[in-house]
């Protein structure tokens, strides 16, 4: 066994944490619900991605906005939230103190919202901004951003413009092949690569013959789709490892096992989502699993697993 000490702090282009467990935009509101379950420690989180903000407020998807799946949930939120500028300056004063890193998650429906967004957000105390491209660009019909990869790199280099903040760049599985899209992001100026968003997917009342979600479709997350994001996040490392771009892996994980799988596809960096509306203490337990494993296995650090499936 080796006689390094074992550090799990992170270095993710321009952004550093001192872990690498980070909860996921859309699961952890913008961190006051957090406050306020017990026993819940900021220090223990790498950091916090905030809720989705756009440029004005939007009151999301009609109700039902959730259902439960095996294995799995399934959300339709429709990004409700105050709007970017309420975020900037009457949220964020009152939770950057908060012994953690903050970044901010940024949607919109065309590509001069993006950038204003990110704009606003380029003024404040956040660590980084986060680009959900997986919204629909309304000039061209309703097609995601994040499924084009013309249409993703025009959103990436114009948030580039806008902040000199590190950029991450949100990936969604629901494309034909993930890695032309990274690809495009990468060339486009984002620092970091974020993978996967969920899967769209659907739930039905047998009973009533109907959807259950009010938005009839949604986004699957949860243990179901972890096999299916290992692999989205094995695909983007192929592409990214040449372009020293480091990942955020996510999708399904629960557990420090399920974490240690992501970094051996690939991941520099996990990110936890709904397995906090079962247990909101998981990141730290995954934190203390990963320093035991890092320890027994004479691992300096997480950096020493990134990449390293044996194929």
């Amino acid at each position: 066994m080796s006689g390094n000490v074992t550090s799990l702090e992170v270095r993710l282009a321009g952004l550093t944490l001192a872990n690498p467990v980070m909860l996921l935009s859309g699961c952890a509101g913008f961190g006051e619900e957090l406050a306020m379950v017990e026993g819940f420690d900021f220090s223990r989180v790498g950091a916090i991605c905030l809720k989705g903000t756009t440029l004005h407020p939007k009151e999301g998807n009609p109700p039902p906005r959730v259902a439960e799946t095996p294995a799995g949930m399934l959300n339709a939120i429709g990004l409700q939230n105050p709007g970017a500028r309420h975020v900037a300056e009457k949220i964020l004063p009152g939770i950057l103190h908060w012994p953690t890193r903050f970044i901010a998650n940024i949607a919109g429906s065309t590509v001069d919202e993006y950038a204003e967004v990110a704009r606003i957000f380029d003024d404040t105390g956040v660590a980084a901004i986060e680009i959900n491209i997986s919204c629909p660009n309304v000039k061209e019909g309703g097609v995601a951003f994040g499924a084009d990869p013309v249409m993703a790199a025009r959103v990436v280099a114009a948030v580039r413009q806008a902040t000199s903040k590190p950029l991450i760049t949100k990936l969604s599985p629901n494309v034909t092949d993930i890695r032309v899209i990274a690809r495009a992001t990468i060339e486009a100026g984002t620092d970091i690569l974020s993978a996967v968003n969920t899967y769209l997917g659907m739930a039905i009342d047998w009973s009533s013959g109907r959807p259950i979600l009010g938005n009839v479709q949604g986004g699957l997350s949860g243990p179901a789709i972890k096999p299916a994001a290992l692999l989205q996040v094995w695909r983007v490392y192929e592409v990214a490892r040449h372009c020293n771009v480091p990942i955020i892996g996510q999708g399904g994980i629960t557990c420090t096992r399920d974490a240690v799988e992501f970094f051996l596809v690939g991941a520099a960096a996990i990110g936890i989502g709904t397995a906090l509306f079962s247990s909101p203490l998981v990141a730290g337990e995954i934190v203390t699993g990963l320093r035991h494993h890092l320890e027994e296995r004479g691992l300096d650090g997480p950096a020493r697993l990134t990449g390293m499936l044996k194929v």
